[in-house]
């Protein structure tokens, strides 16, 4: 009995760190989103800069609260937030963006980050649904709703 309780164990500490890494991913993500957001917001212009500049500002101040809330989540799983950049790149699946670009171009990189992170949240939601974490589940069903609405706005944008 002993033995199958410690295995038990093991598989729970296992799962919870396969958590922490979807997170991770999430931070890294979320933190290119973010700075390819603020690259926007500064490059931005043509017909519709004062609209897309202050809707840029308006995102990336969601994202750093996201970017905050993440990493809260690592830590409180018992994880260690990654924080250096180089760290983000390597393991995000959304790139760099380029701002030289035109404002719609911009919007069309924005739906496509989007898409990615909907697709990494709900990857994470997998994960703390087996592990039965509360926390999470609580918090990330939020991020896809969110997302879908801004996507279908920004392409009522692009018509």
């Amino acid at each position: 009995m002993k033995n199958s309780k410690s295995n038990l164990e093991v598989v729970e500490l296992n799962a919870k760190e396969r958590e922490v890494e979807q997170l991770q991913i999430l931070l890294a993500n979320y933190q290119l989103y973010y700075q390819n957001l603020r690259n926007f917001h500064w490059n931005v212009g043509g017909n519709d800069f004062f609209e897309l500049h202050a809707k840029f500002e308006e995102l990336y101040v969601d994202a750093s609260d996201k970017v905050d809330e993440i990493a809260e989540r690592v830590l409180t799983l018992g994880g260690h937030p990654l924080g250096n950049f180089s760290d983000y790149v390597a393991i995000s699946t959304i790139q760099e963006a380029n701002s030289n670009c035109s404002g719609t171009d911009m919007v069309k990189q924005i739906i496509q980050s989007h898409n990615i992170l909907i697709g990494k949240v709900k990857e994470v939601l997998i994960q703390a649904n087996e592990n039965e974490d509360e926390g999470t589940l609580d918090i990330l069903p939020a991020y896809v709703s969110y997302f879908e609405k801004l996507n279908w706005m920004f392409k009522a944008y692009l018509r």
